[in-house]
């Protein structure tokens, strides 16, 4: 099945040249030129419907772009189909589904990606799964998932930022004053600028609903301590 007709399937496959279109589209993404990367996936995708990184690809557009989480859950779902240990994907699903509020079901697929010894960014899962035990109000379990992601990657600022806030709701005042401090200098634009943290977070929350506003609420608490 095409995804959406943008052009007719070739007769057959030409792996060599979706690779390459897949290439292109990656190039624009870096651009930020969105639709034009996604036009490039899709012709990827026609050429060889078996590229886990083209469906991959298209998955993450459909997902964080263009808002539409079913749609991104049918590419991720065909990218593992290809390959199952394809812990991006699998990653990626978790977050779909995390997305929308169905905690228990994403940490399942968090778990599958982190179950391949060979997943290149293990710390991407980890926080995800840690955000996800803290939305079922599972703050130990959070606790620890954000601090596997450190081990992995001591310099992940949004880590020590959610763990900042799991801490928080054990009563563990102290702990989570130090790694809310310790992600502010690790920021590349705070770089240990408490204020410039506090400014930025206030303007954040002017936009922000429901769970964000809560956490950045938290946030700012902390960082009265």
């Amino acid at each position: 099945m095409c995804c959406n007709g943008l052009r007719g399937r070739p007769q057959a496959r030409n792996p060599s040249q979706a690779e390459s279109q897949y290439r292109i589209g990656v190039a624009y993404l870096k651009e930020n030129k969105i639709q034009k990367a996604f036009v490039e996936f899709q012709t990827a995708y026609e050429m060889d419907p078996e590229n886990k990184d083209v469906l991959n690809a298209i998955g993450i557009i459909y997902l964080l772009d263009f808002d539409e989480t079913d749609k991104a859950a049918e590419y991720f779902r065909k990218a593992v189909a290809v390959d199952p240990q394809f812990s991006e994907a699998y990653n990626n699903l978790g977050y779909c589904h995390e997305k929308k509020g169905e905690y228990e079901k994403a940490i399942e697929f968090y778990r599958k990606a982190l179950s391949n010894l060979l997943y290149a960014t293990p710390e991407k899962a980890f926080v995800n799964m840690g955000n996800c035990y803290y939305r079922l109000k599972n703050y130990e379990m959070a606790i620890k998932s954000y601090q596997e992601a450190l081990k992995r990657d001591p310099s992940l600022t949004l880590a020590y930022m959610r763990l900042a806030l799991a801490f928080n709701m054990t009563s563990k005042f102290g702990d989570a004053s130090e790694a809310m401090n310790k992600a502010i200098m690790l920021d590349s634009v705070y770089k240990g600028d408490r204020e410039m943290a506090i400014k930025e977070l206030r303007g954040r929350r002017l936009t922000a609903s429901g769970a964000d506003w809560q956490d950045i609420t938290d946030y700012l608490e902390i960082l009265k301590y």
